[in-house]
């Protein structure tokens, strides 16, 4: 199985690229979109529901418990970006210590959760899911919290989804993005 080395898929990032799939078993492309939908950590929007969601304590947050199964469980759906070789190199990143899990667990199964990479002090997200309800949401704020906690100021979120602008994303333009990623790289 080919891989994306991880000193590559770092510079990448790094340079404000990303890679995916042609679908489930197609070539491995890149992309910088413009604009970049991003989401400031300390502006991330809690709705009512969310926020009673959050302080039930249903769920059970953790970071790197199963960053397989969350990658796999991202990658299960019909038109999917994740291929093998995408999940063999973020594996790989994994293993280096630069690509996270970011889980929401409920009754001691994994509910929901998200993937991405951390460069020092932004956090690419790549991708969510959920089996119950709340769960991905539940895993973005807990995100948001460490990331605030470690001033970690930039969560790249690549591109604009309803699901997303209701939670407080931003679109910026790519000159703009690359400005905010220089200097949360510093």
């Amino acid at each position: 199985m080919p891989v994306i080395p991880p000193d590559e898929l770092l510079g990448m990032y790094a340079s404000g690229i990303f890679p995916m799939a042609d679908g489930r078993d197609g070539p491995i492309m890149l992309f910088s979109p413009d604009p970049r939908t991003i989401i400031e950590p300390a502006r991330l929007h809690i709705s009512h529901t969310l926020g009673k969601t959050l302080r039930s304590g249903r769920f059970e947050t953790r970071i790197n418990a199963n960053f397989e199964a969350v990658i796999r469980a991202c990658a299960a759906r019909d038109d999917t970006w994740i291929s093998e070789e995408i999940i063999t190199s973020y594996l790989h990143l994994h293993h280096r210590g630069f690509a996270h899990s970011v889980e929401a667990w409920y009754e001691g199964s994994l509910a929901g959760g998200l993937y991405g990479v951390s460069l020092a002090g932004a956090f690419f997200g790549e991708s969510m899911f959920f089996v119950k309800r709340d769960a991905s949401k539940v895993a973005l704020a807990a995100l948001c919290a460490h990331m605030i906690e470690r001033g970690m100021p930039l969560l790249d979120v690549q591109y604009s989804t309803s699901h997303l602008l209701g939670l407080g994303a931003i679109e910026i333009s790519r000159g703009e993005y690359l400005d905010r990623l220089e200097r949360a790289l510093k």
